[in-house]
């Protein structure tokens, strides 16, 4: 198990998969979060924001801020939901303190700065959901980081990076605990801690490359051909269909790991992988079908709340004609689908989670990622800014 004392007794620092803020730029206060609102891509128009989707992510937000208890946890011990509900308000670009929904989202960012343990861990429930908290609370800190001006972030962040280099397993990947093995579980755990690292780096945190590309060639390994063997040549591979798979070498195919994948690797900056493509093609068909569902407000989202977490993270960061070919479906989806009857206070404006997760956590849950989904176009959060970050490889050493 790790080390819960403090990192200084732990592993030796620096080496391969060391992290420190002595070398974040400084450039801290051009990233605040009035430079954010300065410097942000807005909105195209309304093939990505309507006067409906302004609507439904506004009751989403107040929804939030209603059923937030008063230490900032809408009754759930994972860290990684209460990130969500602090991203949902922070997508909409808001901050900690000030304005409308200031306060909720202060209560959120306070739970979780004083919940890490010694070795850094962001988890307080079950060990087995070690990495899964860990990665998106981290993530949500790195966007925090580059939103605001508070100190206090610093030092748990730095903290919770060493631990995800650390636990990194000697094939790239992750176990669902911290702790460090021969072989990662699954794709589901990459994607966390791919949004993590990135975040980090967003905001001017160095990452060790040897992390990077241990990582990124475990994501590859998940990916599987249609027709034709893995052990194929990838021009050959390229020739057929294929997707993201949960487990390397030809496990469970599915929309959220075909859209985990393709996050991962836009993450790792490898934008011209041919796999990303194959698997957008999965995405656009499973989007596509969506104009048949009845879900007309009755709280259950388009797709499960994980899986659209990352359906939306990849038309988005996949950009171009992906991201208008489909956004506008799915927002709409995601609007039509919205709890919305005033009369109901308890559950107005809010979305059920779906899989995996149930009562007020699943509806936090739901809700967070329904509200990040309609709030994508603003692009206040720093991984949301416009463009790539064509300095990605050059700034992780390859």
């Amino acid at each position: 198990m790790i080390d819960e004392r403090p990192f200084l007794l732990a592993p030796p620092f620096p080496g391969p998969g060391y992290m420190s803020f002595s070398r974040i730029l400084i450039f801290s206060t051009l990233l605040t979060l009035g430079a954010v609102y300065s410097s942000r891509a807005m909105a195209e128009g309304e093939w990505e924001v309507t006067p409906e989707s302004t609507q439904a992510l506004e009751r989403g937000l107040n929804w939030l801020a209603q059923n937030q208890g008063p230490n900032g946890d809408w009754e759930s011990d994972d860290l990684g939901l209460i990130g969500m509900g602090a991203l949902a308000f922070m997508a909409d670009g808001h901050a900690p303190g000030r304005g409308k929904y200031g306060q909720p989202l202060d209560r959120a960012i306070n739970k979780i700065l004083s919940s890490p343990r010694p070795s850094g861990l962001l988890n307080v429930a079950d060990p087995q959901r070690d990495m899964y908290n860990h990665g998106l609370t981290t993530f949500v800190l790195g966007q925090a980081h580059g939103m605001t001006h508070d100190s206090r972030i610093n030092p748990v962040l730095d903290r919770a990076l060493k631990l995800i280099a650390f636990t990194q397993a000697e094939d790239g990947g992750w176990d669902y605990r911290a702790v460090r093995r021969d072989n990662g579980h699954d794709l589901s755990l990459a994607v966390m801690q791919a949004k993590a690292l990135r975040s980090a780096m967003d905001t001017g945190i160095e990452v060790a490359p040897e992390v990077v590309d241990l990582a990124i060639g475990s994501v590859r390994e998940h990916y599987s051909p249609e027709g034709v063997s893995r052990d194929a040549s990838e021009a050959e591979q390229q020739k057929y269909p294929g997707q993201f798979t949960y487990t390397r070498h030809g496990g469970k195919a599915s929309l959220a790991m075909a859209a985990a994948g393709v996050v991962c690797l836009q993450e790792f900056g490898q934008y011209d992988d041919w796999r990303i493509a194959k698997n957008m093609e999965v995405i656009h068909a499973e989007i596509a079908k969506l104009k048949e569902k009845k879900n007309k407000n009755n709280g259950h989202l388009p797709f499960d709340a994980y899986t659209l977490y990352y359906v939306g993270q990849a038309l988005y960061q996949t950009g171009g004609e992906d991201w208008k070919r489909s956004y506008p479906a799915l927002r709409d989806a995601v609007i039509d689908s919205q709890f919305n009857k005033p009369e109901d206070l308890r559950y107005h404006g809010m979305w059920h989670a779906g899989a995996h997760v149930n009562n007020m956590p699943g509806d936090l849950y739901g809700t967070a990622v329904g509200c990040f989904i309609l709030a994508m176009p603003n692009r206040y959060l720093p991984i949301l800014q416009e463009g790539r970050i064509e300095s990605f490889q050059q700034d992780a050493g390859r």
